[in-house]
C-alpha cells in the first residue's frame, strides 16, 4: 500500500459519515459483531466473506456466477436482488487491497477496500471513508438483507414518465422556436451589416430595406453553409444569440473555457432549438440539448490534461493498435473487429457541425488533430492518392465487410468530395469481389456487404441533407448493390426528442428515399437519463422512420463528470424502462427486412409496433465503448474508492466476434467519474424526483443484450477464409 493511502487510512471520518456507520451497525447486528470481535482486518474479510457465502451457498445460480461458472444472459437473468447484492460484497472481498489507476484523478492509484475502512472506522473511527461511501455500504447491505427490494415500474409508469418530454415536432415548441429563428435572423443580419462577419456568398444588395433583408437572411437559412459560416465561436455572442438569457455564473465557466483554448462552435439553427422563455408545458425539456452548448467546470478544469480513452486508436508506425490489428497510419483508419474498421477523410469530414460538450473525441481537439477550421481542412491533391492507399487496406484485408467512414463528421464533406470517396469505395469493393473469383471457397475474403456514413448533421444541421445530396447517396446505393453490397446505414445521433424537429423529419424522409437506412446513437448523458426520456426518444424515432441502434454510457473520465449518468443507471433503464419495448424473437424475421426497403421503414415500424402492441421497438443495446475492448456492459461492481466511486471490471461482449488478439487482453477495470450519491445529487437539481430511481443501488451486475437480428451481416453463398490479415502473428494463434 502506498504511503498516501497509509495516510488516509489515518484520517478521521466526518460527522455524517459517523451517523450512517452508526446506521449500518444498528441495522446489521451480524456485521458488528465481526467488525467489534475482529482483531485485525484478515479476521474481519474472512468473518464478513464465511457470512456471506453460506447466505450465496442456499441459491445454485447465484453461486455459479459468483464462481464464474455459469455466464450470459440467461444465468444473469436467474439472479435475484438478494443474489446481486452478495456477490458484490464477495467480489469486494475477493478484489481487497488491489490498486488501480484512477484515470479520473489524472493516474492517482486507488486501493478498494471496503470491509478494511468500514472496520477502521468502527475501531478507531478513521479511515477517511466520505458520506457517500457509507451510504453505498448502507443500501448494499440492505439489500442483502431482502429489507431493500426492487419494484419493477409497470409499463403504465414508464409511459407516464415518457409523457413529461415534450418533442420538437409539437406544434408549441415549433412556434417557440420560429421566435428564437427569428431573434438569431437579426443579429447576424446586424452582424453582416457591421462588417464583423463577411462572406461572398452571404451579402445584401445595395439599398435593401430591413424588411427585405431578413427575407433573404430567411432564405439563406435552408443553406447549410450558411449555419457553418455563421455559427458561434465565442461566449458573449452565444449569450446574444440566446437573448442574454445566460447568467453571470455560466458565462464565467464559458469565458474560461475560451481562456483554455477549447473550441466554440454552435450554428444557428441548432442554437435556435434552446429555450430563452420557458415554456410551462415543457420546463427542463431542452436539458440533454442545452447540456451538449454549454460547458462544464470539470470539462474545463481537465482539458489540457485529458488523456486518450480509446487505447485501440493510439497507433504507433509499424505497431500494431490493442487489439492487434495493424494500420496504415495513425489518423485515418481506427479498428477493433475483424469485420469493420472506420475511415476518417483528410477532408472537412474531420470537422463537425458542433462541438458536443460530452465529445468522445475530446482528447483530439485537445491536441489540435480535430478543430473547426474548416477552410484548412479542405482536402489538398494529395489525399486522392492517399485515400486509394488507405482503401487498398480494406480491399486486402481478409476479414473486413463493413466500412463507417465518419470523422468528424462524414457530411461534412463537400458532395464532390463525399462523391469520390465513395466512387472510390465501389471501385475497392468492386476489386475484392473481382479477387475473389480466382480464390476456391474456403480461401475467400469476406466482400463488402454494408456502408455506412457516421453524421450528426440530420441532427445538427438538417438542411445538410439536399436533393443534390441524395442523388449522390441514391445513385451509388444503386450501382453498390449490383456488386453485392446490400445494407447502407447512416448513423446518427439525436440526443433529446427536442432534436426531433420538422426539418429533421424531412432530412430523415430524405435519406430514407434514397434507399439509406437511419440508425440513432444515443449518448446516455446525465440529462437524457432522467426517467422516461430515452424510452421517448426511441418512440419519437421510430415515427420518423429511425431505429435505435446503442445506448452510450458516456465515456471519458472526469472531464465528462458532469454529463456522466452511472453504468448503473444505464442498466436500470435497460431493465425496467426500455423493457416495455422489447421486440417478441416471433417478429424478427420481419424487422431483420426493413434495411432491405429503407423507404418503406417508417410505415413498416408503424405497422409492426401496432401488430405488437409496442409503444417503441427496443432495437438498440445499453453499452458503454470500453478502452481496447469494444462496445460491452457486462461487467461486475469489485469494488468501490472512499470517495463511494464504483470500480467495475468488464468483459467484452461475447455475443459478437472479436480479433484473436482480445483472448490475450486483460478485462477493462473503470473507476466511474462520480458516485451514486452524487448523481442522486445532480438529478434532484434537474427537477427529479431520486425515489423514483431508488432501485439504481442496486444495480451491480450488467450483461450485454443479444443484438437484434436486423444488425446481423447478411450471409455469404461461399465460405470466408479463417485466416487474418493485417494482424500480429502472435495474435492469430
Amino acid at each position: 500500500m502506498s504511503t498516501s493511502n497509509h495516510q488516509l487510512d489515518r484520517i478521521a471520518i466526518s460527522v455524517k459519515s459517523h451517523m450512517l456507520l452508526r446506521q449500518l451497525l444498528r441495522e446489521n447486528p451480524i456485521l458488528e459483531e465481526i467488525m467489534r470481535n475482529a482483531r485485525n482486518e484478515t479476521e474481519v474479510l474472512v468473518g464478513v466473506r464465511n457470512w456471506v457465502l453460506d447466505e450465496i451457498k442456499k441459491n445454485k445460480d447465484a453461486y455459479q456466477f459468483y464462481k464464474r461458472e455459469a455466464h450470459g444472459r440467461e444465468a444473469f437473468e436467474k439472479l435475484s436482488w438478494k443474489d446481486f447484492a452478495a456477490i458484490r460484497i464477495l467480489d469486494y472481498i475477493d478484489n481487497a487491497g488491489r490498486e488501480f489507476e484512477d484515470l479520473n484523478l489524472r493516474g492517482e492509484l486507488a486501493i478498494s477496500n471496503p470491509i478494511h475502512l468500514i472496520w477502521l472506522a468502527v475501531t478507531n473511527g478513521t479511515g477517511g471513508a466520505k458520506p457517500f461511501f457509507f451510504k453505498d455500504m448502507l443500501m448494499l447491505f440492505k439489500q442483502f438483507r431482502g429489507e431493500y427490494k426492487r419494484s419493477i415500474p409497470s409499463r403504465e409508469q414508464v409511459e407516464k414518465w415518457m409523457d413529461r418530454w415534450s418533442s420538437g415536432l409539437d406544434p408549441r415548441i415549433v412556434k417557440l422556436r420560429e421566435e428564437n429563428k427569428e431573434r438569431i435572423l437579426k443579429i447576424i443580419i446586424r452582424i453582416i451589416d457591421s462588417g464583423e462577419l463577411s462572406d461572398g456568398r452571404f451579402v445584401f444588395k445595395e439599398g435593401l430595406s430591413k424588411e427585405q433583408k431578413y427575407l433573404q437572411a430567411l432564405d439563406w437559412w435552408d443553406n447549410h453553409l450558411f449555419h457553418l459560416r455563421f455559427a458561434v465561436r465565442s461566449p458573449d455572442l452565444l449569450n446574444e444569440m440566446l437573448d442574454n438569457s445566460l447568467d453571470p455564473d455560466t458565462m464565467k465557466v464559458l469565458y474560461e473555457a475560451a481562456g483554455k483554448g477549447i473550441p466554440f462552435f454552435v450554428n444557428p439553427y441548432y442554437l435556435s432549438l434552446l429555450h430563452v422563455r420557458v415554456p410551462y408545458f415543457a420546463v427542463g425539456a431542452d436539458l440533454a440539448i442545452r447540456h451538449y452548448v454549454i460547458y462544464s467546470q470539470k470539462l474545463i478544469d481537465e482539458y489540457g490534461n485529458i488523456v486518450a480513452w480509446e487505447k485501440e486508436d493510439t497507433v504507433k508506425p509499424g505497431e500494431p493498435n490493442a487489439a492487434g490489428w495493424y494500420l496504415p497510419n495513425e489518423h485515418n483508419i481506427h479498428r477493433r473487429y475483424p469485420e469493420v474498421a472506420i475511415l476518417i477523410p483528410d477532408t472537412m469530414g474531420r470537422a463537425c457541425g458542433g462541438l458536443c460538450a460530452s465529445c468522445q473525441r475530446m482528447y483530439d481537439f485537445q491536441r489540435g488533430n480535430l478543430n473547426f477550421n474548416l477552410d484548412k481542412l479542405k482536402p489538398g491533391q494529395t489525399w486522392d492518392e492517399k485515400l486509394v492507399s488507405l482503401l487498398d487496406y480494406f480491399e486486402k484485408d481478409s476479414q473486413l465487410r463493413d466500412i463507417l467512414i465518419t470523422g468528424g463528421d462524414a457530411l461534412m464533406s463537400s458532395d464532390k468530395s463525399l462523391e469520390k470517396i465513395l466512387d472510390r469505395v465501389y471501385q475497392m469493393a468492386a476489386n475484392k469481389v473481382e479477387a475473389n473469383k480466382a480464390k476456391g471457397n474456403g480461401d475467400k475474403y469476406a466482400h463488402f456487404v454494408r456502408i455506412r456514413l457516421g453524421s450528426r448533421l440530420p441532427v445538427y444541421m438538417p438542411q445538410r441533407i439536399t436533393p443534390e445530396l441524395v442523388n449522390i447517396l441514391g445513385d451509388f446505393k444503386k450501382k453498390a448493390s449490383k456488386i453485392g453490397i446490400k445494407q447502407f446505414f447512416m448513423q446518427t445521433h439525436f440526443e433529446s426528442p427536442m432534436e426531433v424537429t420538422p426539418e429533421a423529419r424531412q432530412a430523415i424522409k430524405l435519406l430514407n428515399s434514397a434507399g439509406w437506412t437511419v440508425t440513432n446513437q444515443h449518448v446516455f448523458t446525465t440529462a437524457a437519463s432522467r426517467r422516461g426520456h430515452a424510452a421517448k426518444l426511441r418512440k419519437v424515432l421510430n415515427e420518423i422512420g429511425v431505429i435505435n441502434y446503442y445506448t452510450f454510457s458516456v465515456k471519458g473520465y472526469m472531464e465528462n463528470s458532469f454529463n456522466f449518468a452511472t453504468n448503473e443507471r444505464a442498466v436500470q433503464e435497460q431493465m425496467e424502462e426500455k423493457v416495455i419495448g422489447k421486440i417478441p424473437k416471433q417478429y424478427y424475421d420481419i424487422i431483420k427486412e426493413f434495411p432491405n426497403d429503407a423507404g418503406a421503414i417508417e410505415q413498416e415500424m408503424a405497422k409492426l409496433m401496432q401488430e405488437s402492441g409496442l409503444p417503441f421497438l427496443g432495437t438498440d443495446r445499453n453499452v458503454l465503448n470500453l478502452p481496447g475492448v469494444g462496445k460491452s456492459l457486462t461487467f461486475r461492481t469489485i469494488g468501490i474508492t472512499r470517495y463511494g466511486r464504483r470500480i467495475l471490471e468488464f468483459e467484452l461482449d461475447h455475443t459478437r466476434n472479436h480479433s484473436p488478439a482480445m483472448k490475450q487482453m486483460d478485462k477493462v477495470i473503470i473507476i466511474e467519474s462520480k458516485s451514486i450519491s452524487e448523481y442522486q445529487r445532480q438529478m434532484e437539481d434537474l427537477g427529479e424526483e431520486f425515489k423514483d430511481y431508488e432501485s439504481i443501488w442496486g444495480y451491480s451486475i450488467g450483461e450485454t443484450e443479444q443484438r437484434i437480428p436486423i444488425y446481423d451481416y447478411p450471409d455469404y453463398d461461399y465460405e470466408v477464409t479463417r485466416q487474418y490479415t493485417n494482424l500480429r502473428e502472435e495474435a492469430k494463434a
